[in-house]
């Protein structure tokens, strides 16, 4: 590898350590944080290791391998933090809620991974693999977006948007098509694409992540479960389906460069492209090891959680107490009289729907 190949790899490497770290974020210090990422870096390396070496799944934009493991991996040690030695559960800090000052400023991070995530997806790839990759990824970005403001809108009390959906589910989109993003999906199926994950992300946030902190006392402070680890479930299922269906009539020549485990183990060469030997796979094989590295990933991403997080609750490795969490003035000088915009335009809008505008009529 040349040494952009190195600096890219490592660059993807801390996104699924920034995914797990966003399910438990506000309940862990900056030296638990610390040590929860050199752990997972280990656990992430011999995962993408079984992977894509002994498995030879393909996953080009990381729906599988970063991902879906930083989903659970996170998950888990959220689950491990977030019970006490009797057995009772934290309660949920009114701090969790965001403001609007917030929400401003997230937007604008969402609007910044819509527009980059196109290289996020095809930066390993190269020629018309990573033109494809681009494409499919705008398309199922632009399809999510519509279908994420469809079911905020139907989902939401009183039909109104949800800021948290809008700031994430609008991207699950570029998630779900990862895997698949150089294959010839078409453009209507990275559209569809597109369209399912950004319910299913929306269902997650509305339904499903009550569900869990209500029942399993699972907290995921920025619903990582909802934009990672269901679109990146949904995106590891699209690449099962693509292999179970490429053939060398569709992809020629490249089918071999995709899947190099589908090329025989003594190929003939050829003038336009030169065939590393592989072991001869066929389709439903090669299917069936995407489907292999899905679940191996998952059990290493909840087995190395669970150990990350009792190595964190039990070490009391700079614990944050439960009444102090979320609170951002014991890592940060906090102005001591900072404004409240926020509850003057909350009650100027409230004064708004509240006021009766009556017509005088003239005696």
């Amino acid at each position: 590898m040349t040494g952009i190949e190195h600096i890219y790899r490592a660059d993807i490497a801390a996104a699924a350590v920034l995914i797990s770290m966003g399910a438990v974020l506000g309940r862990t210090s900056y030296i638990q944080l610390m040590v929860m990422a050199f752990i997972e870096i280990a656990a992430y390396a011999g995962n993408l290791y079984l992977g894509t070496k002994i498995f030879q799944a393909a996953d080009a934009g990381g729906s599988i391998f970063v991902h879906t493991f930083g989903a659970y991996f996170g998950l888990a040690v959220s689950y491990v933090i977030n019970r006490k030695k009797d057995g009772s559960e934290e309660t949920r800090s009114p701090l969790l809620e965001s403001n609007y000052t917030s929400d401003l400023f997230a937007i604008l991070g969402t609007m910044f991974l819509w527009l980059f995530w196109p290289s996020f997806n095809a930066v390993e790839l190269k020629g018309d693999d990573q033109h494809r990759a681009v494409i499919n990824t705008y398309l199922a970005l632009t399809s999510c977006c519509t279908s994420t403001f469809a079911a905020s809108l139907i989902l939401t009390p009183d039909r109104k948007f949800d800021m948290v959906h809008i700031q994430n589910s609008t991207l699950a989109g570029g998630v779900a098509v990862g895997a698949s993003a150089n294959l010839m999906l078409q453009p209507y199926g990275a559209v569809i694409i597109g369209i399912i994950s950004g319910v299913v992300s929306v269902v997650g946030y509305s339904r499903i992540t009550p569900y869990l902190e209500k029942r399993w006392s699972l907290q995921d402070t920025c619903g990582v479960h909802n934009l990672h680890g269901l679109p990146g479930v949904l995106g590891t299922v699209v690449s099962v389906v693509m292999a179970a269906v490429a053939s060398e009539e569709t992809y020629h020549q490249s089918l071999y460069e995709t899947y190099p485990a589908r090329a025989s183990p003594t190929p003939a060469p050829t003038p336009d492209y030169h065939i590393a030997p592989g072991v001869g796979r066929g389709a439903g094989q090669q299917a069936g090891y995407q489907l292999i590295s899905l679940l191996v990933t998952l059990a290493v991403a909840v087995a190395s959680g669970f150990i990350t997080g009792f190595v964190l609750k039990w070490s009391k490795i700079g614990q944050i107490p439960s009444e102090s969490q979320y609170d951002d003035a014991i890592f940060w000088a906090m102005p001591e009289h900072a404004p409240a915009p926020v509850k003057k335009v909350t009650e100027a809008v409230s004064q708004y729907h509240n006021a009766s505008f009556e017509v005088p009529v003239d005696g």
